[in-house]
């Protein structure tokens, strides 16, 4: 299996996950910190991907969605964006909206 193909498995097989710089309980950047706060604040589980201790991921995770940053969102498959579009659907409610309904509960 190719690293798109693999990309590919872990965004269909979970719901909710985010390729982030190291875990929730650690992140390794500010960005990823503040976009995992938002979605444990949704208070349903979520996936993660450290993409630092997988470099094959890193180097082309960029590419999977045409997005260049990390971290990255995908709720039900699709790509929702980064850090900054996290925190503002998590303002305006929508975030926690559309995390619910795709763990379900």
């Amino acid at each position: 299996m190719d690293v798109l193909e693999r990309i590919g498995k872990i965004v269909n097989d979970n719901p909710v996950v985010v390729f982030m710089k190291g875990t929730p309980q650690l992140p390794q950047c500010g960005f990823s910190s503040r976009t995992a706060e938002a979605l444990m604040a949704c208070g349903k589980e979520f996936a993660h991907v450290n993409v630092l201790a997988d470099p094959e991921i890193f180097e082309n995770l960029p590419r999977y969605a045409d997005w260049p940053t990390f971290p990255q969102v995908y709720i039900n498959g699709e790509l929702i964006g980064g850090c900054d579009i996290t925190l503002e659907m998590f303002q305006k409610g929508d975030l926690q909206k559309m995390v619910t309904e795709a763990v379900g509960e």
